[in-house]
């Protein structure tokens, strides 16, 4: 059996064949049932008389008065069924619905133009009208339309700000409802497991559902570009699949404590192993996409060896490169792979105590420890361990 992460936006829309073939199919049904219903009339034609005269003599033609059953009166919800509704009405107008069209070309030189659609989840993170999705919902889309409420229209949206290493995007209303209702924040650091989850979302298109579970585990490392992961990310089995992408984990304060992103599936639908973004993560990158349209990138001045080409030699760690000048790795004596000799510098095998065995890893355990912030480094080379302190800045800022 294949295990694949899965990330959890919709399936691209292919409505109109689907609406054909089904009116056909419900055309041939309905011609092959008339059929059928004409045949057994007939049939019950020859003893409904019999029947009739065995009950009671009753006489064909009459009509037995057959009401409807009575309802069984309940009592008031359980609290923890009150307790849900209540949280599902507070924070679902807080809930986007997200559609986007991209331009596909096809033919052999291109030379037609298609349209692909793709669907997903948000929610409103203020009052200005930003709305927070995964990135991968809204890459290279054309056009975004955000639903709110569910039976009101769609708003057109604008992408100003992605991280596609935290698999993040924020998408501005173009008109802002007055009522706009951001969800409160909450903190995934004092997460504990086994404790409440809610995931509302927009599941294989089915706009404003949800669904509960607790959290199954904390601190999972969640792939996001090829060399880069998200540290720290939540595990739950709240049912989420294709749909739910970045639409919001929340506890049951009605908090939002993370953003649904993928599952680990062989189906490609839910399994009971969901993953969702941190809060706090989201709290320190959404503010810069909405202010710079871009997150800071942390680092400390290092060009490291090809993952591959380490894995395949069988080191664990990050191998050092090269080293760029003015930066906190070369103002603290990290050595790079020497091309002369061919022999190699400093591997990077843990931070902050935490190990390191790939370079996304130690990428997201830089980002753990923040930007100006000094992170201790565990240090190996010619089979001797050090302990290096580097500062960590963010690499696209101008030095």
């Amino acid at each position: 059996m294949v295990v694949k992460l899965v990330k959890i936006s919709a399936m691209k829309s292919n409505f109109p064949c689907r609406r054909s073939a089904q009116k056909n199919l419900f055309e041939a049904s309905c011609s092959r049932v008339a059929v059928g219903v004409a045949a057994s009339i007939l049939a019950l034609s020859f003893f409904i008389p019999d029947a009739v005269a065995q009950r009671g003599g009753e006489k064909p033609g009459d009509v037995r008065a057959v009401e409807p059953r009575t309802i069984t009166a309940r009592g008031a919800l359980l609290e923890n069924e009150r307790s849900l509704v209540a949280l599902f009405e507070n924070a679902a107008p807080s809930v986007a619905y997200i559609t986007t069209e991209n331009l596909v070309r096809q033919g052999f030189f291109g030379e037609q133009v298609g349209v692909s659609q793709g669907a997903g989840s948000g929610f409103v993170w203020d009052s200005a009208g930003h709305v927070v999705t995964n990135f991968h919902v809204v890459r290279g889309a054309q056009k975004v339309l955000v639903q709110l409420d569910s039976g009101k229209k769609a708003i057109g949206a604008e992408v100003i700000g992605t991280a596609p290493e935290y698999d993040l995007a924020v998408v501005k209303l173009r008109e802002v409802p007055a009522n706009l209702k951001p969800l409160p924040l909450g903190s995934s650091r004092d997460l504990k497991i086994g404790q409440m989850v809610i995931a509302i979302g927009n599941p294989f298109g089915l706009s404003r559902t949800m669904t509960t579970g607790i959290v199954s585990a904390l601190d999972r490392h969640l792939p996001t570009t090829e060399y880069a992961e998200i540290a720290g990310a939540i595990q739950t089995d709240a049912a989420i699949n294709p749909g739910n992408s970045g639409g919001p984990l929340i506890d049951s304060a009605g908090r939002l404590i993370g953003v649904n992103t993928a599952i680990r599936s062989s189906s490609g639908s839910s399994a009971g192993v969901g993953f969702s973004i941190p809060v706090d993560l989201v709290n320190r990158i959404v503010p810069q996409l909405i202010a710079r349209g871009r997150a800071a990138s942390p680092g400390i001045g290092i060009v490291a060896i090809n993952p591959f080409i380490v894995s395949q030699n069988g080191i664990r760690g990050v191998v050092i490169d090269s080293i760029a000048p003015r930066t906190p790795a070369a103002e603290s004596g990290l050595v790079g792979y020497n091309r002369r000799t061919q022999s190699l510098g400093d591997v990077i095998v843990g931070v902050n105590g935490r190990t390191v065995e790939t370079l996304s890893t130690f990428v997201a355990e830089l980002d753990r420890v923040g930007i100006d912030n000094t992170a201790e480094l565990s240090i190996e080379r010619d089979g001797k361990s050090r302990k290096v302190r580097v500062k960590v800045i963010d690499m696209q800022r101008p030095r």
